[in-house]
């Protein structure tokens, strides 16, 4: 687990000056890590913000085994459901370092609301990867406490969860939550495809006329479903944010550095009681959008080949061997532990039972209900009917 804090140096010995000017004219973006593995000391936004981190080596190597490790972990959640284990997957390949490096950012205080695709951030926040399992398998409804883990369920429809996130920032700053280095925040991690939707926007609304303590944490990976960037935006999308009233930044997630920064000065921004900030994630979904889509349907080989140069787990290894900071024998290790963790998810998941069909009644209501309770008994009787029966 990498614990930085990104407003310390960066050691000197790693890091090559930032050229403030992106060299093909697009929007700037903030870059900690390239491609090819070079580390960046710091990156100054025009708004004269600077982002930039400082971990040890023991944290450098923690963020590789993450991103590692949910990678695997995915990739057998992806072929559990081709071989008819799961009803369904989102893979989250291609955008590990956006959500892990957004992930490791958020304070233990910090409340997270995903999609159903932040497997990465789920599993930052210290859930069993076998949770989200059970809901695409069909057995239960979602396993974690969001409360305890301070990561609310996985929101099916499109947007939903940055109105449940924005109420919930309002409810932080009306406890008085705010205003110190302890404060907390909120963060709602969405598509570029849900910033057409009206939930979206009506979040950003009233996110920022109440100075809501949130982070909009929108992981660009270019296709909403089959729909390309676009035919959803004539503009950048963190730009849209100035047109609410709160600042925007783009940032590299493919670079789990960059990610990690920029998140946590927004955090904290936020914990500060200056209000909500879009972080537009910069990525591709290097899979389909999920396991019953084709993406070959719309798009070309060589677009995904060109985002392949841009791995975010091959740009952190090529760092690590760089600088002496991991060798071979450390990156065998890792692949044995995922190796032996994908294995044994597995495992668990061929392991799980079916649900008796009458629990479906539980946890509808906190407290119980007359009326469920009598639905409940009809039922029990109905399938009661069915016994030494040939049904």
């Amino acid at each position: 687990m990498a614990k930085g804090d990104p407003g310390g140096t960066t050691r000197s010995r790693r890091a090559a000056p930032r050229s403030k000017k992106g060299a093909t004219g697009d929007p700037e973006l903030v870059q900690l890590l390239t491609p090819d593995g070079e580390r960046i000391e710091s990156h100054t936004s025009p708004d004269g913000t600077e982002y930039r981190v400082d971990f040890t080596d023991e944290e450098y190597r923690g963020l590789y085994r993450d991103l590692v490790l949910v990678r695997k972990l995915d990739a057998e959640a992806t072929a559990l459901q081709r071989q008819g284990e799961l009803g369904l997957w989102a893979s989250l390949l291609g955008q590990e370092a956006a959500q892990v490096g957004s992930g490791r950012a958020l304070r233990t205080q910090d409340m997270a609301f995903p999609t159903y695709r932040e497997h990465g951030v789920l599993y930052c926040r210290g859930i069993d990867p076998i949770m989200p399992l059970g809901l695409f398998r069909g057995v239960d409804q979602g396993g974690w406490d969001p409360n305890e883990f301070k990561f609310n369920m996985y929101t099916i429809v499109i947007g939903a969860q940055t109105l449940h996130a924005t109420g919930y920032a309002m409810g932080i700053t009306m406890d008085g939550k705010t205003g110190t280095d302890d404060g907390e925040a909120a963060i709602a991690y969405f598509g570029d495809g849900a910033t057409s939707q009206g939930d979206v926007n009506e979040a950003f609304v009233w996110a920022s006329v109440f100075n809501a303590p949130l982070v909009f944490f929108c992981q660009n990976n270019q296709y909403a479903i089959s729909e390309p960037l676009e035919r959803q935006t004539r503009v950048p999308l963190y730009q849209r944010a100035a047109g609410f009233g709160f600042p925007g930044v783009r940032v590299d997630g493919n670079d789990v550095l960059a990610s990690y920064a920029v998140t946590r000065t927004a955090l904290d921004n936020a914990r500060h009681g200056q209000g909500p900030s879009l972080i537009e994630a910069y990525t591709y979904r290097m899979g389909a959008h999920t396991t019953s889509d084709d993406p070959t349907r719309y798009r070309i080989a060589s677009e995904v080949e060109a985002w392949q140069a841009k791995d975010p787990i091959t740009r952190v290894k090529a760092f690590l061997e760089k600088q002496q900071i991991a060798d071979a024998d450390f990156f065998a290790e890792v692949d044995e532990q995922a190796r032996r963790e994908s294995v044994h998810l597995r495992e668990r998941v061929l392991d799980m039972p079916n649900p008796e069909p009458v629990t479906m009644f539980d946890h509808v209501y906190p407290n119980g209900s007359p009326l469920l309770d009598e639905q409940r008994a009809q039922f029990t009787r109905y399938m009661e009917s069915f016994e030494g029966s040939a049904h």
